[in-house]
């Protein structure tokens, strides 16, 4: 059985149907990118962030973020020890494998921006001094996507394109709801997530996925879609350099699991929306009726998709 396999099972022994959710979170740690899960509150981004990370036996910690939460909350403070008479250095809960920052978007842009820094360069700097994160290193933030909620800060430009990945979970079908039911109700015994993947068989998995090739036809294709946005009527903000890079990863990543050694059009048609969708900003009148995923679909509708094989 493959290490993607072994993930899924194991996890959907606590949360059945979240096979998507599982692939796209394992295809972010092997880049170490970080992902952006928005859904309503109660539908299980806690539980999924817990279980994926206790099935790759690594380090979790969470944030619940509000507007009194400060930087220093999250970094990490310098403490003075009164029985050593000097400061000591406590790192905070970022210092982890897997990160879930609660509902990000409560807390103040000064408390979000203390997350740049982390999520981009891998390490943070508190009081001067400068901590290595752990490899590896994933941020999972989750939001509520109701925008007019009192007391939120909508994730500026700069940060959403600090996401890998942005991910929808939707409510759980009948007979997830019904065995969460009967979980709850003692009906059921409820199950403990084993780890499954250590992560030195990770770190093989981040070298092997490296070496995914892409041919020149791939390669254009790539850029077509990402300088269409730039350029397409209903798309204000286009798709940064960041997000063309992080498209192609996304595309190594599922050529990867479905065990190709070179990308295919269908590799990046599937990324686009959960790579691309929160990287580009509509226009006034476009995100009156259409979702930002529905424009992507338009615009790749446009575009040629090359015909020849992704062999190299």
């Amino acid at each position: 059985m493959g290490p993607l396999l072994k993930l899924q099972e194991e996890i959907s022994k606590v949360m059945s149907g979240k096979d998507k959710e599982v692939e796209l979170l394992t295809i972010a740690l092997l880049f170490n990118g970080h992902v952006l899960l928005e859904s309503v509150p109660g539908t299980g981004k806690t539980m999924l962030a817990k279980s994926f990370a206790k099935a790759i036996n690594g380090k979790f910690s969470r944030v619940q973020f509000t507007p009194d939460v400060l930087p220093s909350d999250v970094t990490g403070i310098q403490f003075f020890n009164p029985k050593r008479l000097e400061f000591e250095l406590r790192p905070g809960p970022i210092v982890a494998n897997i990160v879930l920052a609660d509902e990000i978007n409560r807390a103040t842009p000064r408390t979000q921006s203390s997350l740049l820094e982390v999520m981009e360069e891998r390490q943070v700097t508190i009081d001067g001094h400068t901590i290595e994160v752990s490899d590896p290193f994933m941020v999972i933030a989750t939001q509520n996507p109701v925008e007019s909620q009192q007391g939120t800060f909508p994730l500026p430009a700069a940060q959403l394109d600090r996401f890998f990945i942005k991910l929808d979970m939707n409510y759980p079908s009948l007979q997830e709801e019904k065995m969460i039911i009967q979980i709850h109700n003692n009906l059921l015994a409820k199950p403990e997530v084993q780890t499954v993947i250590e992560l030195e068989e990770l770190q093989g998995m981040k070298e092997a996925v490296l070496s995914i090739k892409m041919n020149d036809a791939i390669e254009n294709y790539v850029l077509d879609i990402v300088r269409a946005t730039r350029d397409y009527g209903d798309i204000e903000l286009g798709v940064s350099p960041r997000g063309t890079l992080a498209l192609i990863r996304s595309a190594q990543g599922k050529a990867y699991f479905a065990g190709r050694n070179y990308m295919i059009p269908e590799d990046i048609k599937t990324m686009v929306p959960y790579v691309l969708a929160h990287r580009i900003y509509l226009s006034t009148e476009a995100s009156l009726t259409k979702r930002a995923e529905l424009v992507l679909q338009e615009l790749l509708d446009t575009i040629p998709v090359p015909v020849e094989s992704g062999h190299i």
